[in-house]
């Protein structure tokens, strides 16, 4: 299968997107997942700019918004930045939109119970935002040290049950199946065609071949469930705090790296 391999954008950090633009060109990406500014980037001119770069826009992904915090108002301002972010990403073409709870609430602040049901109502309604723009969304699955929500495949597709949207899929990450799923090959097996984006970072978050992933398993699961989607790499530089990926002096120059050697590694296994 020949495949389209694509990265974040956040992985760069805050650099400016023509920058940000040229680095993957050369690490040989075909597009991008692009971080959902809103406020800060016109969509317009970033799909110019990639596009001179000749990369293709896959899929976005959003700011932290908490979805389903039990205060009605952080709710609402999270569930409305959605909202916008389906105007800002129609003009981008149609990429997949990822959603995903507030990164690094570990637990409720009610009961899980009850934010478990307005994660499912705040959800539908992203979904209902999105098909009224003719965009399909991709539920990212996460690990326990980001979310207390949703972190494995068969979590996820009780809640795509429960959500019940015809245009909801799920985004299996390598990185956060190595943490949370017993055989990470089998659990893409098991999400099969409820599978709409996957996400690829080795074990200690770097390119792959860095860690232990076993990659050629997922690839064949991947090929199983003929998964024609993108591999989009969300690497990051080594160091600490993984909630930002300026690790220091010359770090997007290493992302570079890792994502050159992952493209190569991803073809070489798929072969």
């Amino acid at each position: 299968m020949d495949r389209k391999f694509g990265c974040c954008t956040w992985i760069f950090g805050d650099a400016p997107l023509t920058v940000t633009a040229g680095h993957m060109r050369k690490a040989g990406l075909d597009g991008v997942e692009l971080f959902g500014d809103v406020a800060g980037t016109d969509p317009v001119k970033a799909r110019e700019i990639l596009a001179n770069e000749g990369l293709s826009v896959f899929s976005v992904t959003p700011g932290d918004a908490d979805i389903s915090h039990p205060d009605p108002a952080i709710r609402a301002k999270a569930i409305a930045y959605y909202d916008a972010l389906m105007d800002w990403a129609k003009e981008l073409g149609n990429p997949l939109i990822s959603c995903h709870g507030q990164v690094t609430r570990i637990k409720p602040v009610t009961s899980q119970d009850e934010e478990d049901g307005l994660l499912i109502d705040a959800t539908r309604q992203i979904c209902d935002f999105a098909k009224k723009r003719g965009l399909a969304v991709v539920f990212e699955i996460l690990n326990r040290y980001e979310t207390h929500q949703v972190r494995t495949v068969e979590e996820g597709l009780a809640f795509l049950e429960a959500v019940g949207a015809e245009n909801l899929k799920l985004l299996p990450d390598a990185y956060h199946m190595n943490i949370e799923e017993e055989n990470p090959a089998a659990a893409l097996l098991r999400g099969g065609d409820k599978i709409g984006l996957y996400h690829a970072a080795d074990s200690n978050r770097a390119g792959v071949g860095e860690g232990h992933t076993d990659f050629a398993a997922q690839i064949r699961s991947l090929d199983q469930i003929a998964y024609a989607g993108p591999v989009i790499f969300e690497v990051n530089a080594p160091g600490p705090n993984p909630f930002t990926p300026d690790k220091g002096p010359g770090f997007r120059d290493i992302v570079e790296a890792q994502l050159e050697k992952s493209v190569r590694g991803f073809r070489a296994l798929a072969n």
